[in-house]
């Protein structure tokens, strides 16, 4: 049984508020393109985080959030000059600090700035018929050419708005050669 490995790179949700901060009063998100996860989409919207060391241009997932999040390999975040900690998402409590500068206006993040745990998006049928449970670590193994490796420490997160597939990040990616359409199947 294989499930998509997609590569996750670089972004960031934002809050109405800091939305607006950055492209004014009123601004909504504009869909450019749906991702797999249903209801969420990468938007037209793109700010630049800037770092101690460097500046990076990101695109805005939509839609709004409860709160603000930078999501990015560590190598963007050597290149902004942060220590970034390794979390699942939502984790942003005594996360990294950043500056949103937008066409509008700027956001300071006190926290906020992770490199996402690699984790797999399951709905419950998808959980039982795999035969684990929301937040249990697996490893998964994908099969490239001249690149397969096992991804051990690899959260699994079950909800039913969930559709079926692996996030990585753009390290994890280059690691593996996983370019196009791959597949991993669990390893526990």
């Amino acid at each position: 049984m294989k499930f998509l490995v997609e590569t996750s790179a670089r972004h960031l949700h934002v809050t109405q508020q800091d939305l607006e901060k950055l492209f004014g009063a009123g601004h909504q998100l504009t869909p450019k393109k749906e991702l797999s996860q249903p209801g969420q989409y990468a938007s037209e919207e793109k700010v630049t985080v800037v770092g101690p060391k460097g500046e990076l241009k990101m695109t805005i997932l939509g839609p709004t959030r409860s709160s603000t999040q930078v999501e990015v390999s560590l190598t963007d975040a050597r290149t902004l000059g942060l220590k970034t900690p390794v979390r699942e998402s939502g984790d942003i409590a005594g996360s990294a600090a950043c500056k949103l500068v937008g066409p509008a206006g700027e956001v300071e993040l006190k926290e906020g700035v992770i490199a996402a745990k690699r984790h797999i998006h399951m709905h419950p049928d998808d959980a039982a018929r795999f035969g684990v449970q929301d937040k249990q670590v697996v490893g998964v193994r994908i099969n490239t050419d001249g690149r397969s490796l096992v991804f051990d420490d690899t959260v699994v997160r079950v909800n039913p708005t969930y559709a079926l597939a692996m996030h990585i990040d753009t390290d994890e990616s280059n690691a593996a050669a996983a370019a196009g359409e791959v597949y991993g199947e669990l390893v526990k």
